[in-house]
């Protein structure tokens, strides 16, 4: 064996262990097609930190008076609140500066998960689209629906397979770790919350108590930074991505430890326990966020896992360790009741 194959680190197949490709690279169409959708997210999640730690706006308008004045009330409430937060950015730059630190925040957090996936693929030769990240219209969630990848040709090897599914949420999960101690490090003290009040309380996943601890913070009467509210959306995506269902994260990661049976039954197991919590959520928070995970993995229980071309090469030490870090990180990252409804 020569040398340049003998420093290869362990973690990573030489070439030898696979099919030798090269995955096509992006067009400059794609990469205009990419840049497009990733601006308007930026966009969308600017406006959306800044209606985070804006007052809450109240657009006045007048009383429907016709059938057809009630059917236009929605979408005229919905672009009258928009232009009011719009007018607040820029009347008020500070809210437009936590805006900014929001979608750097969450999109440095998405933009390694995605460049994971995409950096592992090159690596097997696997052809990937670059990542789309998908605006949301405003006011509606985080500004964004999230990013993904699409893989264009098979994966070679169970260890290919595992290496492209991990790599995205352990690089987002680095990314994600410093945010997340920013957020807990500038909290800041709120007014103590009335006891006839309503609203949503969210609930802190084990990496922000940890370093609340250690840093001496108290969560209960806080008011979130658009650093908290980055870190903690992202920590969300990474645990849901990490369940080991259909094609999610999780999903190539047990199908490459265990193989096609396990991976399917294990998901219908995951997929009967989350549907519980998200009653149980129901019941003790007042919280459906459980019932969109549950929809969505019941979604992803649907659509087939591809086979790899070579199942015969299974994993190694190297990987099994990855694999107690990968769990290390779900569990971290994971909430069980991620809201509660006061």
């Amino acid at each position: 064996m020569s040398e340049s194959v003998q420093v290869i680190p362990p973690f990573i197949d030489s070439p030898a262990t696979f099919t030798r490709r090269k995955s096509a690279r992006p067009t400059a169409r794609e990469w205009k097609k990419h840049a497009t959708l990733f601006l308007l997210t930026v966009l969308t999640t600017t406006l959306a930190g800044v209606m985070l730690v804006s007052p809450e706006v109240e657009p006045q308008l007048r009383e429907p008076s016709s059938i057809l004045g009630y059917f236009l009330y929605v979408p005229e409430y919905y672009f009258k609140a928009v232009g009011l937060y719009i007018h607040y950015a820029f009347a008020v730059p500070s809210l437009l500066a936590q805006g900014a630190l929001f979608s750097g925040s969450l999109l440095a957090i998405l933009t390694a998960h995605e460049s994971g996936h995409y950096i592992a693929c090159r690596r097997y030769g696997v052809d990937a689209t670059l990542p789309f990240f998908i605006p949301a219209p405003p006011l509606f969630l985080a500004g964004t629906f999230g990013a993904f990848i699409k893989i264009k040709s098979p994966i070679p090897t169970r260890r290919a397979l595992f290496d492209i599914g991990v790599a995205g949420p352990l690089a987002g999960f680095i990314v994600a770790v410093p945010v997340a101690f920013l957020g807990v490090l500038t909290l800041q003290a709120a007014p103590p919350i009335p006891p006839d009040s309503t609203g949503i309380i969210f609930n802190e996943p084990l990496l922000f108590r940890l370093f609340g601890r250690v840093l001496g913070v108290e969560f209960a009467n806080t008011t979130p930074n658009p650093f908290y509210f980055a870190a903690w959306i992202g920590l969300l995506v990474t645990s849901l991505n990490l369940m080991p269902v259909g094609q999610l994260d999780g999903g190539h990661a047990t199908y490459a430890l265990f193989g096609k049976s396990l991976h399917k039954w294990l998901g219908r197991v995951v997929f009967v326990l989350v549907a519980m919590l998200a009653i149980l959520g129901w019941v003790w928070h007042s919280s459906p966020s459980g019932f969109l995970y549950t929809i969505l993995l019941g979604v992803m229980l649907r659509v087939g896992h591809p086979r790899v071309e070579d199942e015969s090469i299974y994993l190694d030490r190297p990987r099994m360790v990855v694999t107690a870090l990968t769990l290390l990180v779900f569990i971290l990252s994971f909430l069980p009741f991620p809201i509660k409804v006061i």
